[in-house]
């Protein structure tokens, strides 16, 4: 049930994403959780690797090359799907960090509606 709703409210957060910055398209509810479920399977597989890769340039960096990597897979998502649009990688940047605030608020809201024992 835990990963249901955060699945429905990621796919959600897209279509704020989409709401709030003009540079990012979702078509329908359905291209976004179509769309929250890509993003999770990129996270979870491709993200670890570009991360690992890209370790010397993120330590450099301070850490702040982990937004171009989450700009990154933004945008491989958009690639990948139809209902899914970026403009450009500044787009896709924003669009990222924006996603990725809602994420970080709806992680909270879940921990305290369904709270582990």
């Amino acid at each position: 049930m835990k990963i249901l709703t955060r699945w429905l409210l990621l796919a959600g957060a897209l279509l704020l994403v989409a709401h709030l910055y003009p540079g990012v398209v979702v078509t329908s509810f359905t291209s976004a959780l179509i769309a929250a479920l890509v993003l999770g399977l990129l996270n979870t597989l491709l993200r670890p690797i570009l991360v690992l890769l890209t370790l010397p340039v993120t330590v450099l960096s301070l850490g702040l090359f982990l937004f171009v990597i989450n700009a990154l897979v933004f945008w491989a998502a958009a690639t990948l799907l139809d209902g899914l649009a970026v403009t450009g990688f500044g787009a896709a940047l924003i669009g990222s960090l924006i996603y990725s605030l809602c994420g970080m608020v709806i992680d909270v809201v879940i921990e305290r509606l369904f709270p582990s024992d």
